[in-house]
């Protein structure tokens, strides 16, 4: 898995979209004039004109796929705040644009963390092109996610219907709609064409099982969503494959199980539950170390009460005379290496809350294995 990693040098689609995407998605960008306001009313949407019987099952499934789905997804903009040095008058800067989509009726709009980064400001507009404040409620930059709220009528707010990417298949037909290039609700078709890559986080984390599709995935598709041939929620497209920057038939979304494990999270804590064993650690030591030879994870503290505690693993203590001693040093869990902090939490993640590890440590120039249980920080 490490080697498709680094061969797939994953070119995450900023969806706050910066280049062509950037300056083509300013036309949709909120002019920079107080006060900040946004929901303006909209008319209703006229009536869909029926589909033609002559068309063939594939078309009108994604006819009826892209009706039925096209109200829940919407258009993000992203807007940097900042004070003139001189006139002290705050200027709104557009940032970009990117896509997201309705999770229920209270508001709430997934879309990825990247999308949002760079900002301060965010509006989102509807399908109906009403336009709404939006805050964050919550972000997980370890997996590039994030949630938004706006406050809309519950008319207005229909979510998508929810799938499981565990069941994917390879070949399956798969729907993206979003806002490529500032241009909304497109919608494009293809296939599963793989499952269980890896993709690199905004913050360096490994996100897994990351579905890949050939469906055109391009800047400002970005948080939008990856449907099945039914029209539910599979996955967030979040990333192509591209030397050019444009689509080449190889994108990437965060699969829905995931999401679905994360957002209810991140609505009500503002922030996803982290595996771990309850250490923290200091990559300044973990140089010392490795400058002195030992590759690993250097234990700065254990928490107290913490299964770390528990299992009797130890942290750096400072000696007489001001010298500082090392405890334990992470440098394999369940037989495999690890030696930076990030390989470390990746590990914990990809086991997960509820099972135990064996740890190998090194403390005093001995190496000794301990079992942990991994929890839910």
């Amino acid at each position: 898995m490490k080697t498709a990693s680094k061969a797939l040098g994953i070119l995450l689609l900023v969806a706050s979209v910066f280049g062509l995407g950037f300056f083509l998605g300013r036309s949709r960008q909120l002019p920079p004039s107080p006060p900040y306001e946004f929901a303006r009313p909209a008319e209703p949407a006229p009536p869909q004109p029926p589909i033609p019987e002559e068309l063939t099952g594939d078309e009108r499934r994604d006819i009826d796929v892209f009706r039925r789905a096209s109200s829940a997804v919407v258009f993000i903009t992203s807007i940097a705040v900042q004070r003139n040095l001189f006139s002290f008058d705050v200027m709104q800067i557009p940032q970009g644009t990117g896509s997201g989509f309705l999770w229920d009726d209270a508001g709430h709009v997934v879309t990825n963390f990247h999308v949002i980064q760079q900002g301060d400001r965010f509006s989102v507009t509807l399908a109906d092109q009403s336009e709404w404040d939006a805050k964050v409620v919550g972000t997980a930059p370890e997996k590039d996610l994030a949630v938004l709220q706006i406050e809309a009528p519950k008319q207005k707010l229909v979510p998508l219907p929810v799938g499981r990417s565990r069941d994917l298949l390879v070949g399956q037909r798969v729907l993206a709609v979003g806002n490529p290039f500032g241009l909304d609700h497109s919608l494009t078709v293809g296939v599963v064409s793989a499952l269980g890559r890896e993709l690199t986080s905004p913050i360096g984390r490994k996100i897994r099982d990351v579905i890949q599709t050939d469906a055109a995935i391009n800047p400002g598709n970005s948080g939008g969503p990856l449907l099945d041939s039914s029209g539910r929620l599979i996955g967030v497209n979040t990333a192509i494959y591209s030397p050019s920057g444009a689509s080449s038939g190889i994108g990437f979304a965060i699969p829905v199980d995931t999401v679905a494990r994360l957002i209810p999270q991140l609505i009500e804590k503002g922030r996803a539950s982290v595996a771990g064993i309850g250490v923290q650690v200091s990559p300044t030591l973990d140089r010392a170390a490795r400058r002195a030879g030992i590759e690993g994870v250097v234990i700065y503290e254990v928490i107290e009460g913490s299964p770390a505690e528990k299992a009797g693993l130890e942290g750096v203590r400072v000696a007489r005379g001001k010298r500082v001693v090392l405890g334990d040093v992470i440098v394999a869990i369940d037989g495999k290496r690890v030696r930076t902090n990030e390989e470390l939490l990746d590990a914990f993640d990809h086991v997960g809350p509820g099972r135990q590890v064996k740890l190998s440590v090194i403390r005093e120039g001995k190496e000794r294995d301990v079992s942990v249980e991994v929890v839910a920080m």
